[in-house]
């Protein structure tokens, strides 16, 4: 099995396995299926972290305002009073709005925060250092601890517009978010090695050989956009001596023996 070392730019994210016999296709999709569930692994972490200090999403409605405004405009959380945490809540302000206040008690907000810690182990990129490879199957095996958590939390479940019931249903919208910028389209993703693209056309033992024990260190990268080529490097802001002729004064200025 050849070894993988995953990396986005020069930032380390994990190991894989593949046999030098894999079509590029193939393995591409997986490297990008693994890169992209470890993110929703992080950003679903990171919202059960806000759920156990701060319980529930608020209706998008009710975010952000206060409780006077609240009241003026007669808007009433009606998936608060349905899920609530089991054992009971105790109140922690959101200072934010975008939660309703109402958390779990200690016992249950321990689940949830041992939980996390978990599912953060299994995506580390302290595996790395620990020579572990990460599969698909893992990535699903914390997610599944995650929603566990959750449900023995909160019995009744989760708003439908509460971003964690959003993304374990696939439902979340990322677009406009610094999150996701992070995310890499399967059918856009390419692999580099040693400074070559490692085409989807080929298998992998046509770049790196018959030697199952090699290890290699492999970027990911979303295909670039066809917007994305040298045809802005044309424009007059990118000529060097159009920009100098700008500062000093003497743009276009066209010259002729006296």
């Amino acid at each position: 099995m050849v070894l993988l070392h995953v990396k986005r730019g020069d930032e380390s994210q994990f190991l894989l396995q593949a046999p030098g016999s894999t079509e590029l296709e193939e393995l591409t999709v997986q490297v990008a299926q693994v890169y992209n569930a470890r993110l929703k692994v992080q950003r679903i972490c990171s919202e059960m972290e806000e759920l156990a200090e701060h319980g529930i999403f608020l209706p998008p409605n009710m975010q952000g305002l206060t409780d006077d405004q609240i009241e003026e405009l007669k808007l009433k959380d009606e998936w608060g009073e349905r899920c609530v945490p089991s054992g009971g809540s105790v109140f922690k302000k959101d200072d934010i709005g975008r939660r309703n206040g109402q958390a779990p008690n200690e016992k249950m907000k321990q689940v949830l925060k041992k939980t996390i810690e978990e599912a953060k182990a299994i995506i580390s990129k302290k595996q790395v250092e620990a020579n572990i490879c990460v599969t698909m199957e893992m990535v699903k095996d914390a997610l599944d601890q995650l929603r566990g958590a959750v449900m023995i939390v909160y019995p009744m479940g989760l708003p439908p517009y509460d971003p964690i019931r959003m993304e374990f249903e696939n439902k979340e919208d990322l677009s406009g978010t610094q999150a996701g910028l992070s995310v890499i389209k399967e059918s856009e993703a390419q692999l580099w090695w040693a400074a070559k693209e490692l085409r989807r056309t080929k298998k992998l033992s046509d770049y790196v050989g018959k030697n199952e024990k090699t290890k290699i260190i492999v970027k990911i990268q979303q295909k670039l956009e066809e917007n994305d080529d040298d045809s802005c490097l044309n424009s007059p802001w990118a000529d060097n001596t159009a920009l100098k002729r700008h500062f000093h004064g003497v743009k276009d200025i066209k010259w002729r023996p006296r």
